[in-house]
């Protein structure tokens, strides 16, 4: 403090003759002269007393600061040691499904699917709460049994008593919604199976995918990677992409298709005497070429890829992709579907003059994954002037939904 203070005095005076040198050349510009030695202390004495005060309210400042820098130093020392571990037990992937997610700390949550075949039972998410425990409950996959708007035939029937009554001495019986009269005399009441009995019926079936009967109703269910819609009969896809139930590697794209996902992996051809570089997660293009290298010139310019997902039994002829130029170069452009495994349900067809059209022929059925390769290739006179690639894979769902 003693040094603050001396530097704030060894300052004063500095500013006196300064200020002095000031008052006279002010008078000086003024046309007067120099005021005489009393003005001169007075002024003096009048810019200590400002200097002064100015220290004194520094001085406090600093105090000022100092004690709620000593506050805050002793209300962070009383505050609670933080726990070093913020994180949940590991939960264990369900017997016949899996569990997408690693992460157990605290606000972090893991997913649950089944396998094809299975039905979740349980919490499909579940969420590491503040308790340090997971929301929900364990889930487990059970086989799914698929009753395709039937009722399992082995199940016994569900017998009801009737209501009855004594009207002008007739005994009336009547069942509860969801069952019938039948017996000996009518007087046991049987439930309607409703999956059964209006299994394709005039406004369709029940359900889109699987009835249940039950008792006195019935209930529709759906497979994996689907959820049940409002109405209850149909079967809305689950975006295990947009939703982060997936498991794929952040090098991955995630493609979501009806009923699940894929993890796929882009990478660049490996084409004799041409280098490619990525120049986006689905494209990349070729390198320039060496003036003399025949080869790299007729590699193709750029190997786009494409992921399709279809349903099973997917109506036709359609369209399902175009692919067009953005401007012309040389005098044609030429579209041809090249090999594949899918090769057989597409054809390739004219829009206009810079786009071709990808038709699906027939319809395919699911499960399955197609793959082929769409060409746009530039010519002048006949002449090859350069060619693109597409790789399209499609996924077939094995649900027509």
């Amino acid at each position: 403090m003693y040094s603050l203070s001396h530097s704030m005095k060894t300052m004063n005076r500095r500013y006196s003759v300064l200020l002095s040198v000031f008052i006279c050349q002010v008078y000086t510009m003024l046309a007067q002269d120099c005021p005489s030695r009393q003005d001169l202390q007075n002024s003096i004495q009048q810019a200590h007393k400002l200097l002064s005060s100015q220290e004194a309210s520094y001085l406090q400042s600093l105090r000022t600061l100092r004690k709620k820098l000593n506050l805050l130093h002793d209300s962070v020392a009383r505050l609670p040691a933080k726990p070093k571990n913020l994180s949940c037990p590991e939960l264990e992937s369900p017997v016949n499904g899996r569990k997408l997610g690693k992460a157990v700390l605290l606000g972090h949550e893991v997913h649950f699917l089944c396998d094809p075949g299975y039905e979740l039972q349980g919490s499909d998410t579940r969420r590491c709460e503040d308790s340090l425990s997971w929301s929900g409950q364990q889930p487990v996959c059970r086989v799914f049994v698929n009753v395709m708007n039937t009722s399992p035939a082995s199940a016994s029937p569900v017998l009801h008593q009737p209501k009855c009554s004594l009207v002008q001495g007739t005994t009336h019986c009547t069942c509860e919604p969801g069952f019938r009269i039948s017996g000996r005399e009518n007087r046991v009441c049987t439930d309607i199976d409703e999956c059964k009995l209006f299994h394709n019926g005039q406004a369709g079936r029940l359900c889109v995918y699987a009835c249940v009967n039950t008792a006195g109703g019935y209930r529709c269910s759906c497979p994996a990677g689907y959820n049940l819609t409002r109405d209850g009969r149909s079967c809305r896809d689950v975006d295990e992409c947009g939703s982060r139930q997936n498991d794929c590697r952040p090098d991955q794209l995630c493609i979501n298709t009806y009923g699940g996902f894929q993890c796929v992996s882009v990478e660049c051809p490996p084409i004799r005497d041409a280098t490619y570089v990525k120049t986006s997660p689905t494209r990349c293009e070729r390198n320039p070429c060496a003036v003399d290298s025949r080869t790299c010139s007729r590699a193709p310019i750029s190997v786009s890829h494409h992921h399709l997902s279809v349903v099973s039994g997917l109506s036709a002829p359609r369209v399902v992709f175009r692919m067009s130029a953005v401007r012309m170069v040389g005098d044609a452009l030429r579209f041809a579907v090249l090999g594949g495994r899918g090769r057989r349900y597409f054809t390739v067809q004219r829009a206009d003059g810079l786009t071709g059209e990808l038709l699906l022929t027939r319809p395919v059925p699911g499960p399955n994954t197609l793959d082929l390769q769409l060409e746009m290739s530039e010519l002048e006179r006949g002449e090859l002037l350069g060619r693109y690639i597409t790789k399209i894979t499609v996924f077939v769902s094995p649900y027509g939904f």
